[in-house]
């Protein structure tokens, strides 16, 4: 999952925002360097390597300024190749695949120092009229009755250091107990279901919404793997790294509002693990969907 600082260490900016939130915001406010090449910059908290939401989001922005306005983006596809380092920039090229009356098609790779980190195909579809359906949510608390996640985290600052620490832009609120808690008291979960919206107001640009939703995408999607089994981060030796992400937007939304991110896990198999994710309003709307495969190698302690 992606982690946070806790709740005493946050400053609140313009608009009501966090000061991580307004981080996160110059990340998304990409350095076009030359036609199609957008420069993206890391903030001050990283981990070992570039947080994969993070190249996701960026890459969505850098694919969404060569689209234009009035054009949405209904599709991602991202295969990581490498890991990024957190202490240079990445460079993201665009190359411009199609644009039709009511499509427009990317390819965004990231790049640092010429070699790739990921590369991701971008659709951008007109929103139309049609049939419409999707699934029930599952029956939770409402989020505002629900802690921060730094209350989660307090106590276990020094298991999970990394998450404690790391920039916490979206505002999430765990309807179950998060897998670290889970632990203590032996059980299994094989969901995850957490509220999350972004931490203060967003402008207006739908993009920014998408860009804030899909950096999100990437925390908490793989939790469920290791819960099924009963593990925790900072408890138990995993190594995680993210093989490929995808991500489906279906409806107009706006992240500043409060979402459901509900995720399930339903294989894990030759080292590999599987991770679905859905987003719905709080009025039960299914908003977009998520897929998400990473390489989970645990390494259980010698008796």
């Amino acid at each position: 999952m992606g982690g946070a600082s806790t709740d005493e260490t946050v400053d609140h900016g313009a608009g009501g925002r966090t000061s991580d939130l307004d981080t996160l915001l110059r990340l998304l406010d990409l350095d076009e360097r030359q036609p199609d090449v957008f420069v993206g910059e890391h903030p001050e908290q990283v981990g070992s390597r570039t947080f994969g939401g993070q190249l996701v989001s960026q890459g969505l922005i850098a694919a969404g300024r060569t689209v234009g306005d009035g054009r949405p983006v209904h599709a991602l596809n991202a295969h990581f190749v490498r890991g990024g380092d957190v202490k240079a920039p990445v460079e993201y090229h665009v190359d411009r695949h199609r644009d039709g009356r009511a499509f427009a098609n990317r390819q965004v790779t990231a790049m640092q120092g010429g070699a790739e980190l990921c590369v991701m195909l971008v659709a951008f579809q007109d929103f139309g009229k049609g049939l419409e359906h999707s699934v029930t949510p599952p029956d939770v608390p409402e989020a505002e009755s629900l802690p921060r996640i730094g209350d989660h985290l307090a106590g276990y600052e020094d298991k999970l250091e990394m998450f404690s620490k790391a920039l916490k832009p979206i505002d999430m609120r765990y309807a179950n107990d998060p897998a670290w808690i889970l632990k203590q008291s032996g059980g299994t979960l094989e969901h995850n279901r957490v509220w999350m919206k972004a931490d203060g107001a967003l402008p207006d640009d739908p993009l920014v919404h998408a860009a804030t939703l899909a950096y999100s995408s990437d925390t908490t999607v793989l939790d469920s793997i290791i819960t099924t089994h009963g593990l925790s981060w900072g408890f138990d030796r995993i190594v995680a790294a993210t093989v490929n992400h995808s991500l489906w937007f279906h409806r107009p939304f706006r992240f500043d509002d409060w979402a459901l991110y509900s995720t399930e896990s339903p294989v894990a198999a030759g080292s590999r693990g599987l991770a679905t994710g859905r987003y719905f309003s709080t009025d039960g709307r299914l908003l977009a969907s998520v897929v998400q495969e990473g390489v989970i190698r645990h390494f259980p302690a010698r008796r």
